[in-house]
């Protein structure tokens, strides 16, 4: 069984991401005895400004690069190196490949599809030179861990040696139960970053006329604080310690997202930890959603906007279904989505790869 193990996540605890795929399993890897060195490509100056939009400072990024090309100079001294979607962004799989022949090789893990980052990319010169740049990190991995099925097919179909399904989960000690309560107004919430904000725009005109219609409050964790909207509002700035308690001020949990080919890469993560403080949601019916929302159990999925304008008023009108449909959500997380089942499964999979 590896011992030293040298994560290398994109971002630092900041990053989503990586804090969900790396930073909140740390605990878990102390306690079972492992020692463990992380190492994120980029830092939090990188992303406070890709998170205000104002372009990045490239010498900063450059010594990202530097920095990691350093760290990996030393990979012989670990067992296990685990990679968070690629070694080095818009650059050749070579560093991968040089990898797979040396030492013990690495894993890989992706939440997101980021392959789409290339292959859609609208230069044409990044689609020629990195079209297939992840299909080989992939198929050079040991072991390729696929936030949904989407990520795990595509993982296959590029000649992955072993794929694992690995969604991404929440710590349930940090989430519980929300108080119900009959007063009003009725809150319906969403929580993400300044840069996937964009897709509450696709119902905000539903929302608006729901806020206008009926005594009820729209609640944006983490968005611009310039967000236009038309209707009774609540802006909160996102942070680690009081997301889970910005969650339960919620009564409706919402995640709309665009039927395209990155959106299909996404982990629905959001839908879990509305459901993880006992939230009915109402999502749009792509990628990992439709594998978490059972429609008309735990929520609803809406396709068109007449569908989330009747859903959403359904949920607002009706505090008893609220109540039913956030209890079947709590149990769903705590059964399929929590980090010891997550933890056990990746200690299963390293188990047989140090078998092999």
């Amino acid at each position: 069984m590896s011992k030293k193990i040298l994560f290398l996540p994109k971002y630092p605890r900041m990053g989503a991401s990586s804090r969900l795929r790396t930073y909140q399993f740390l605990p878990s890897w102390k306690k079972a005895g492992y020692e463990v060195k992380v190492s994120p490509f980029f830092n939090e100056f990188y992303l406070k400004e890709k998170y205000i939009g104002q372009g990045v400072t490239k010498s900063n990024v450059l010594a990202s690069y530097l920095n990691r090309f350093w760290i990996l100079m030393g990979f012989w001294k670990y067992d296990l190196i685990w990679v968070e979607k690629e070694l080095f962004p818009f650059f050749p799989a070579w560093a991968e490949w040089v990898l797979s022949k040396l030492g013990k090789g690495y894993v890989v893990d992706y939440d997101d599809a980021v392959f789409h980052r290339y292959d859609m990319a609208r230069r044409q010169i990044v689609r020629k030179w990195l079209g297939k740049k992840i299909d080989g990190v992939m198929r050079h991995a040991n072991i390729v861990w696929a936030g949904n099925s989407y990520l795990g097919n595509w993982a296959t179909k590029a000649g992955a040696k072993r794929v694992v399904i690995l969604p991404t989960v929440i710590d349930p000690e940090r989430y519980s139960m929300k108080e119900y309560t009959s007063s009003y107004p009725v809150v319906v919430g969403w929580i993400g970053s300044p840069t996937t904000l964009k897709y509450l725009n696709e119902i905000r005109p539903i929302l608006e006329k729901l806020s206008k219609e009926l005594d009820v409050l729209i609640q944006v964790v983490g968005g611009n604080r310039d967000w236009k909207f038309d209707g009774k509002l609540n802006l909160i700035p996102w942070t680690e310690e009081g997301e889970v308690s910005a969650i339960q001020g919620m009564d409706i949990g919402v995640m709309p997202l665009p039927d395209d080919p990155w959106e299909k890469g996404k982990c629905a993560y959001k839908l879990i930890q509305y459901m993880a403080c006992g939230l009915p949601v109402v999502a749009s019916p792509v990628g990992m959603n439709v594998d978490v929302v059972v429609h008309g159990e735990n929520g609803f999925l809406a396709k068109t906007q007449e569908e989330w304008y009747g859903y959403l008023k359904m949920l607002i009108l009706d505090g008893e279904l609220r109540r039913e449909m956030g209890g079947k959500g709590f149990e769903l997380v705590k059964e399929r989505f929590t980090v010891e089942g997550n933890f056990e499964l990746i200690l299963k999979e390293l188990r047989i790869l140090n078998e092999e």
